[in-house]
Formats: C-alpha cells, sequence, structure tokens
C-alpha cells in the first residue's frame, strides 16, 4: 500500500464554490480550494511561482527545474500543493534526509532510510501572498508529516529575515547551517514530528 492510500488526511479537501450549486448551470466547476500532493506534470508551474518569489530576493532559486522533476518523481509523498479553481497558488517540496544536520549534498539527495524531512521550499504565487497561505500550507504539511509513520523530524534552511516567520510555525533555531549557495548564508531550523503512533491513534490517521 502506498504512503498516500493509507492517509485519510492527504486525500484532497475541496471546498467548493458557491456556482458549483447554481442549478447546474456550470455542470464541471473545480473546486474553489484544494491541497494534494505534487506530481511530475506540476513541475513547470511549481518553478514559475519559485523563480518570481526568489530570483527577485537572493538572485537564484532553491531548485531549478530539472530538480523540481527530480524529487517530484523519487518523493512526491513529501510534496504538498495548495490548489485554488484547479491554479496552484503556494507549494512545499521535501525529500528524506538521514543525518542529524544538513550538509550541502542534501540540495539535491533524496535518502528513502531518513527519518528527517528536508523542507527545500515553500512558496507562494504574488498575488496571493500577505494572506497567511504560507504559514496555512506549512501547518497543513506538518500535520501531514505526523501521519508518515518515518518522519521525526522536519528540517530546512532559510537566510535571517525568514528566521521569525519559520519561528512562528512551531520551528527552532539550530545554528549556522553548513550549506552555503554562493556568497549566501543560511540559519538552520528543525521542528519535531510528534511520536507518530500517538498520532496515528488522535488524528484519523
Amino acid at each position: 500500500m502506498s504512503a498516500l492510500s493509507a492517509l485519510p488526511f492527504l486525500k484532497p479537501v475541496h471546498l467548493r464554490s458557491p456556482r458549483s450549486s447554481l442549478g447546474g448551470q456550470r455542470r464541471h466547476t473545480l473546486p474553489a480550494s484544494e491541497f494534494r500532493c505534487l506530481s511530475p506534470e506540476d513541475a513547470i508551474s511549481v518553478f514559475e511561482i519559485e523563480r518570481e518569489a526568489f530570483i527577485s530576493v537572493s538572485g537564484d532559486c532553491p531548485l531549478h527545474l530539472d530538480e523540481i522533476r527530480h524529487f517530484l518523481n523519487l518523493c512526491p509523498e513529501l510534496s504538498l500543493g495548495w490548489f485554488e479553481e484547479g491554479r496552484l497558488v503556494a507549494f512545499i517540496i521535501g525529500s528524506l534526509w538521514d543525518q542529524e544536520r544538513l550538509s550541502q549534498e542534501a540540495l539535491t539527495l533524496h535518502k528513502p532510510r531518513g527519518t528527517a524531512v528536508h523542507i527545500h521550499v515553500l512558496a507562494v504565487h504574488r498575488t496571493f501572498r500577505q494572506q497567511g497561505k504560507g504559514s496555512i500550507l506549512m501547518w497543513r504539511y506538518l500535520q501531514y508529516l505526523r501521519c508518515l509513520p518515518f518522519a521525526r523530524r522536519a528540517l530546512l534552511m532559510c537566510e535571517d529575515f525568514l528566521v521569525p516567520f519559520y519561528q512562528k510555525c512551531g520551528f527552532e533555531a539550530l545554528g549556522p547551517c553548513e550549506v552555503t549557495v554562493g556568497e549566501l548564508a543560511f540559519i538552520e531550523m528543525q521542528h519535531p514530528v510528534r511520536g507518530h503512533a500517538f498520532m496515528r491513534r488522535n488524528s484519523g490517521c
């Protein structure tokens, strides 16, 4: 059984638009809001959002298009996309890591036997920013990780100015990250994924 089929939490959540109930005027109305794992077919939409979000700030993207496809092929179950009327508006991409702290290799590798989920990138489409969507998506993602029997904690690295945002999401700073990208330096942060067995009994996972 796949990880996805075993997890009720990850079944798409649909919030239907009022237009869908207007006497059948729109027979094929898309859900107003949907959360689901990403697939390789979503890679271009993901990259377009990421490129706009990061290049203007840092001059580079955490993941390039081929790397996005790489992770969405290897571990799509560690991604989560937020769709509005079928349009991707925000996403998270992760992979597994098997060491205590992140290293340069963590940027490109997925370690199937790892117990740490390395969150590579969270990005929100420019027209949907300043609406709290990043925080909501991260909360849903962390809840989802609690349903995965192998996940023990989430790891990420970010620039200094993003530390307060991730602290509000429940992450704690571990100190400077050994990973560098060009001249950029990062703070490494972690979030515990608490006792998975207990969470499964008490969260419907």
